[in-house]
């Protein structure tokens, strides 16, 4: 039994124009036409599945066609899916309603649109929390949210949807924790407490919503609170703990937080009592803008070139407080080196016989304002000398001083000292041969070289006196030629480390020896 029905093929040979197909003829079809269509749908699935899919499309359909040397199927797809409807007085007959589709209809049909170009276009939402009046924005009006709804309509235009900002809500935990923390900060910074609370803000995870918060406290306090120097230091420490913690994306507020840190660095007064230690807030500030510019200096490129313009300025001033100058070059300092080398160095002659006669007693009377000028003038012997003692650190290792020439046998260490009794060495006859382990200095005495020698020549096989001797004096010339090489490597080099060195010396004096380490000391002097 076919699953073509009889009626189908009765159909089919209607619309070909064959009305008088018997009943015989048509059940013999139906098993053949069957036949043809499973070896289609056949190689349908295997068109299918060479193209990697599950579900069996059109083009799989013209595919098996193809193969088959079968004409094709003419005609269009459709987007849509097929509508079968039922044959009437067929109960098991369907077919697709096609609608007839006039060709002068289509003809005169109007075109439709074209589509729109692709593009993309930049325009500013804001400038320094301003927005721009241009089209590209929504009006400030709008931004006001109509009282009847979120829908507003300009002249001329399109309706325009407005969504208005979400209002941040915190969590009642989260207020509570800020409240403390701004509680311990304002009011117990010197508690045990607080120093708990500083190690929760640098390792607690859930902190993120806080961090706006945080920013806004620590710039509105820092502006309304310059007279209060616990104040400034504490809040500098939950800077420093934010900035510490790994969980938090504390970039976005850096433009909002850098100010604040800035001000606690160059300000002109820090507190309000005689008591109060300004020089430690700006030494622990300078850390934290050296942190600051570490950690986000490849995000923000100008950040740091804008800080150190900051703090140049602040240094060269004249008319700037001394407690600035000291806050500009500490900070100047914590940046590196190199920072160093090229900002402070330069400008430290000119700088130097400008604070001379604050220095003197004679020219500076006041003793906090001389106070402050030693204060500054070892903020700069102290970058100058890290500067350069930075910089020394690069050099292969030199060989220290020469020292006194030593003997070590397994058990014992002999000084070898001139003039000294032969007598003194019999206990080591019994002893192995002696091996020499000299310093990088020559050896002190010959005589006592070769009565050592003479002792163990015959069981040992040590060279002669004379041997030793032309060796010593190879051995010393080859370490003058190694250090002749690193004194001109170090003198051509670029940054003239040398010359530096002696312009320090001859501008702050014996101070600068003490960032020296003691082989290149020797080699300098």
């Amino acid at each position: 039994m076919s699953i073509v029905a009889k009626e189908t093929i009765e159909v089919i040979a209607q619309s070909i124009g064959i009305n008088n197909l018997s009943d015989d003829a048509a059940l013999s079809l139906a098993p053949d036409v069957e036949y043809r269509m499973r070896e289609i749908m056949q190689e349908a699935i295997k068109c299918m599945r060479h193209s990697r899919r599950t579900i069996l499309t059109t083009d799989d359909v013209d595919g098996a066609l193809n193969l088959r040397n079968v004409e094709p199927v003419y005609g269009f797809t459709s987007g849509g899916p097929l509508q079968f409807k039922r044959a009437i007085g067929h109960r098991g007959l369907f077919y697709i309603d096609d609608r007839d589709v006039d060709l002068k209809e289509v003809i005169e049909a109007p075109l439709p649109k074209a589509p729109l170009d692709t593009g993309v276009a930049c325009h500013w939402l804001a400038i320094e929390g301003v927005q721009p009046a241009i089209p590209e924005n929504a009006p400030v009006g709008v931004i006001a949210a109509p009282s009847n709804g979120n829908t507003y309509e300009q002249k001329d235009e399109l309706p325009v949807d407005i969504k208005l900002p979400v209002k941040h809500v915190l969590s009642r935990e989260l207020q509570l924790y800020f409240d403390k923390i701004s509680e311990l900060t304002l009011r117990k910074s010197d508690s045990a407490l607080f120093k708990e609370a500083l190690v929760s803000l640098a390792t607690d995870s859930g902190l993120h919503p806080l961090v706006p918060y945080f920013t806004f406290f620590v710039a509105d306090e820092v502006s309304r609170g310059l007279n209060d120097y616990s104040l400034l230091f504490a809040l500098m420490r939950v800077v420093w703990s934010l900035l510490q913690n790994p969980h938090i994306h504390i970039e976005p507020y850096l433009h909002q937080l850098m100010p604040s840190v800035v001000t606690c660095l160059v300000s002109k007064k820090l507190g309000n009592r005689i008591a109060d230690n300004h020089w430690e807030l700006r030494d622990f500030t300078a850390k934290l803008v050296a942190l600051i510019c570490k950690r986000f200096g490849h995000v923000y490129n100008t950040l740091q070139t804008r800080l150190t313009k900051t703090l140049l300025n602040a240094l060269l001033d004249p008319k700037r407080a001394l407690t600035q100058h000291y806050g500009a070059i500490q900070g100047l300092a914590a940046l590196g080196p190199n920072v160093v080398r090229l900002l402070i160095l330069p400008n430290l002659e000119p700088y130097l016989r400008l604070l001379e006669p604050e220095l003197l007693l004679e020219k500076q009377k006041n003793e906090m304002k001389r106070y402050e000028a030693w204060r500054v003038y070892g903020a700069l012997l102290r970058a100058a000398g890290q500067g350069i003692y930075e910089r020394l650190k690069i050099f292969p290792p030199l060989p220290s001083p020469p020292g006194h020439t030593i003997w070590k046998s397994k058990e014992k260490v002999v000084t070898a000292v001139p003039n000294k009794r032969k007598a003194s060495m019999e206990p080591l006859e019994d002893e192995p041969a002696l091996k020499k382990i000299a310093t990088d200095g020559p050896i002190g005495s010959s005589a006592s070289v070769t009565t050592l020698a003479s002792s163990g020549e015959n069981d040992a096989g040590q060279p002669s006196s004379s041997e030793k001797k032309t060796g010593n004096r190879v051995g010393k010339d080859g370490q003058k030629l190694k250090k002749s090489a690193i004194l001109n490597q170090i003198w051509k080099d670029d940054l003239n480390s040398g010359h530096t060195l002696v312009t320090l010396l001859e501008l702050l004096g014996e101070g600068i020896l003490s960032f020296i380490p003691s082989p290149e000391m020797s080699l300098f002097l």
